[in-house]
């Protein structure tokens, strides 16, 4: 994956987090990820699989393509 699209996930991640006004803390407990995976993911830091993408576009009940 790369840099570009781990960035676009993270600003559009991040974005639906403070949407809900979330901490990154309060959404991992809630998607059951390690506490600091989030905080990863918004520094686009990691290669995010499709399931754990699925899962959180589920919580926030976007399509997956919003998050992308």
């Amino acid at each position: 994956m790369s840099q570009e699209v781990r960035n676009k996930i993270a600003e559009n991640v991040q974005k639906q987090r403070i949407l809900k006004n979330l901490k990154r803390e309060e959404l991992s407990l809630l998607l059951g990820f390690d506490n600091s995976y989030i905080s990863k993911l918004e520094k686009g830091n990691i290669n995010i699989t499709i399931d754990k993408l699925d899962k959180i576009a589920k919580y926030f009940g976007v399509d997956i393509k919003e998050l992308l």
